[in-house]
């Protein structure tokens, strides 16, 4: 017999997916932007925390959060290409990459699941 099992909701499933999407995506840019040499690095960091200073201006909530985490990015890889803080920095934002893709693929797992339940 089939067990009854609670399914999730559409929104729940949506806010999975687009969890993992963008957090796999915002990974692969920090690395990315870590990778770039010294002046192409504070360049692309540079325009990175303009656009994230300019996003966070907005009225939406998400746009703020994206916002912010886009101004981190890009000071953050500012700092990177630095030589007094630069290993550091270029750890944290190492390690922030993982984290991102990491939770990226927790959510895409929760996804499939939660997909695969509604079938």
């Amino acid at each position: 017999m089939n067990d009854i099992r609670p399914y999730e909701s559409s929104n729940a499933l949506t806010k999975y997916a687009v969890t993992a999407i963008g957090s796999i995506a915002g990974g692969i840019g920090l690395f990315v932007l870590g990778s770039l040499g010294t002046i192409p690095g504070l360049i692309a960091g540079g325009v990175a925390a303009v656009a994230g200073l300019a996003n966070m201006a907005s009225s939406n909530k998400t746009d703020k959060n994206t916002g912010a985490f886009l101004a981190g990015a890009g000071a953050l890889t500012i700092a990177s290409k630095l030589p007094i803080i630069g290993g550091l920095a270029g750890f944290i934002s190492g390690f922030g990459a993982l984290s991102l893709i990491g939770v990226g693929i927790w959510n895409g797992v929760k996804f499939l699941k939660g997909l695969k339940a509604r079938s």
